[in-house]
């Protein structure tokens, strides 16, 4: 399925609001993509770290570890016509996993959830059942996540 990430609100706003830990390095960070349950729903204006509410409706499979998947092939790149910046990585697969998911939460890890920095979501806009099967998240062609300047 393709899809489109949104950012959550204190990941923009922390960039330039807070400590140096705090804030996303997209190019050396570790970035990572966890898979949830629908019983998590996106707060896009308070949620600011991969705690309680994600891990409690984490998704759990074999071919599934717990935290998600470091993407790979992450790129940062700014087009001065449109004046956008595109964060994009490589598509991810999950293969021969079994449980429900309806949310994805990329964020960047350090090891330690309440230090993990939320960055962008996405709502699958419905439960999605894999059994013994294949789960992909296509990120949009546009990237993962884009923000225009103005």
């Amino acid at each position: 399925m393709a899809v489109t990430a949104f950012f959550y609100g204190l990941a923009l706003k922390d960039q330039w609001n807070t400590t140096a830990a705090d804030r996303v390095d997209w190019q050396t960070d570790t970035i990572k993509c966890s898979l949830h349950t629908n019983a998590y729903t996106a707060a896009q204006d308070t949620d600011q770290y991969w705690t309680n509410s994600l891990s409690a409706n984490e998704v759990s499979s074999a071919g599934y570890v717990a935290g998600g998947v470091a993407l790979s092939g992450k790129s940062l790149t700014y087009t001065a016509g449109t004046n956008t910046v595109t964060f994009d990585a490589d598509d991810i697969t999950w293969a021969g996993v079994t449980f429900t998911t309806r949310w994805a939460a990329v964020y960047k890890s350090t090891g330690t959830t309440t230090t993990s920095h939320l960055f962008s979501y996405v709502n699958m806009g419905a439960d999605n059942a894999i059994a013994a099967g294949n789960i992909s998240i296509q990120w949009a062609t546009g990237g993962i996540a884009t923000i225009v300047a103005s």
